[in-house]
């Protein structure tokens, strides 16, 4: 599969994708708009008095941290949350409480967040802060602050301590004073003692002091503070609303985008030139668009009311590759087919033979399908008497029973009547004989036939032509069914000129560069204007009548009204 094969299945089922993704993204900011909005409320604590401290050791750092770690995990224990639930009145589970409830250590330090996630910010709030007092007071840090009595009783002990140790160095300074005054070793020797001996007293008071002050100020390292109660938090967390509607978006682009791509591996029906290369191995003789405001069957001959349309464009370029079948052949006879109905094969007949009758030839139109005749219909002529009467009425002449039409060179050779058996009508001798004399009076003999698939009828009449055009309605048609046409007629050994893809849209129809050109002729739809025309010149085409004379001889014959063309500064072209 080619990359260009890519782009032009994206481009046939963008809608889909585009209506995919847009039900995606709808459906989930719809959900998500009816989801409870869910607010996180944290408190942060802190283990251990490293704030306080001047000299923290890192030892004392590295306890704290691993404290941290299981204060984070007691958490969400039973003792802590049923704690609060008694605390608050409320009335719940604490293994619930528990799903509403994380905590985590910010590694590195001896920081605990605790989190609650709420429906309601103020309960949020006030969860996070009672499950963080539950924490301190099962802590040894409560325990501390109940010992008030014995810390009034340090704290005394403190400052009787810090009153010695001032008296015994004040001591200590006047022995050292006196000590350069004496004169006597003796003197000298009992100052020394008394020095030395305030300054033993100095030296226990102080150790006496410090521990003393380590009671009294608590344990440094298993000790719990808040830092940061929680705020009542303004905006959600949950649901993120942008990212369920990008993923739900992105899942409906992928899905469709699959969905495509499977249809068309699933899908064998005929639609470019390169499928009828492929399965068939015929030529692709022309393409046409899909004939749009069909309000009758007369509406069918683009050819006739609107010639320089897209559809009539593609008729004539048909009209010219089946013209290479027939350079040296004086009477040319061509069956019009198709596998099934419906695939267009009387409105491509029918428009063939007008074009076929524009570039000068003698033309007669057959309509031999015995069991659904329209050609009638398209030119809206009677059908009171045709084919069958010739067939069964020898005093009938061929004068007789062929229609003219208001188109030069064109003759119309209606059904008549549908017998019971036409496939036995249609190989008879009769048939034969009729059509020997048609041959003098046409250079081309155009029949339109039933499907080849369900009735012998198109069979029989390919073997009486030159050869036999498929048309097929691309993007409907499926490949099995054309192939099954096509054997059936080689197996008989008749020749299938090539393939007609019709009823294309207008933009799968790219081989059509001259449709904008075409535009611009009178009678035909105007196109639309785009921003890049105000900057090129577009030739303006004027249609000469039959009675008018061309201008220096120049004319475009296209096959059947001459026209000039002129550009908007009169210059020739």
């Amino acid at each position: 599969m080619e990359l260009k094969h890519y782009f032009v299945v994206l481009w046939k089922w963008s809608w889909l994708i585009a209506l995919a993704t847009f039900i995606g993204a709808g459906a989930s900011l719809w959900a998500t708009s009816r989801m409870p909005r869910e607010y996180i409320a944290s408190t942060s604590l802190m283990v251990g008095r490293f704030i306080q401290a001047a000299d923290p050791t890192g030892q004392d750092l590295a306890i704290s941290q691993q404290l941290a770690d299981s204060y984070a995990q007691m958490v969400r224990l039973e003792p802590i949350l049923q704690g609060t639930i008694n605390a608050l009145g409320l009335d719940m589970n604490w293994r619930a409480l528990a799903e509403q409830v994380y905590a985590n250590h910010t590694p590195g330090t001896q920081l605990i967040q605790v989190a609650v996630r709420s429906t309601d910010p103020q309960r949020a709030k006030i969860l996070a802060d009672e499950i963080a007092r539950q924490l301190i007071r099962q802590s040894p840090t409560s325990a501390e602050q109940e010992q008030t009595q014995h810390r009034e009783f340090v704290g005394q002990q403190l400052e009787l301590l810090q009153a010695q140790i001032e008296e015994a160095e004040k001591q200590v300074y006047d022995l050292e004073g006196r000590l350069t005054l004496e004169n006597s070793a003796r003197g000298i020797q009992d100052l020394r003692s008394q020095a030395d001996a305030a300054r033993q007293k100095i030296t226990v008071w102080r150790a006496d002091y410090a521990k003393l002050l380590d009671f009294f100020e608590g344990n440094r390292t298993n000790y719990l503070s808040v830092v940061e109660p929680a705020n009542i938090p303004t905006t959600p967390v949950s649901p993120n609303v942008m990212y369920f509607v990008l993923m739900a978006a992105a899942t409906g682009l992928v899905l469709a985008t699959s969905a495509a791509f499977l249809l068309d591996y699933l899908d064998d029906t005929l639609k470019t030139k390169e499928d009828v290369d492929r399965v068939l191995k015929l030529p692709t003789l022309g393409r046409v668009t899909r004939i749009s405001h069909i309000r009758t069957p007369s509406d069918n001959l683009v050819t006739l009311q609107n010639e320089y349309s897209q559809s009539g464009d593609a008729y004539r370029v048909l009209r010219t590759n089946i013209q290479f079948f027939n350079l040296n052949t004086p009477s040319f006879w061509l069956l019009v087919s198709s596998a099934i109905p419906g695939e267009g094969k009387t409105t491509t007949a029918c428009n063939l033979a007008v074009t076929m009758a524009y570039a000068g030839k003698r033309v007669v139109l057959i309509d031999a399908d015995l069991h659904r005749p329209t050609v009638h219909r398209h030119f809206e002529i009677p059908n009171q008497i045709g084919l069958t009467n010739l067939l069964l009425d020898n005093c009938l002449s061929i004068d007789e029973v062929l229609v003219e039409t208001a188109i030069d060179n064109l003759k119309i050779l209606p059904s008549g009547p549908l017998p019971p058996s036409p496939a036995d009508l249609l190989a008879s001798e009769p048939m034969k004989q009729r059509l020997e004399q048609i041959r003098t009076t046409a250079d081309v003999v155009i029949f339109d036939s039933p499907p080849v698939l369900g009735v012998a009828d198109a069979a029989i009449l390919a073997s009486l032509c030159n050869g036999v055009i498929m048309v097929v309605n691309a993007g409907h048609t499926r490949s099995q069914t054309v192939r099954q046409a096509k054997e059936t007629l080689t197996q008989l050994n008749l020749k299938v000129f090539g393939v007609v893809l019709n009823k294309l849209k207008s933009r799968q129809a790219n081989a059509y560069s001259y449709y904008h050109y075409y535009s611009h002729m009178p009678g035909a739809r105007p196109a639309k204007s785009r921003w890049w025309h105000r900057f090129t010149k577009t030739p303006q085409l004027i249609r000469l009548g039959r009675d008018q004379q061309p201008v220096n001889g120049k004319y475009s014959t296209n096959g059947h009204t001459p026209i000039e063309l002129i550009l908007e500064d009169k210059e020739k072209i």
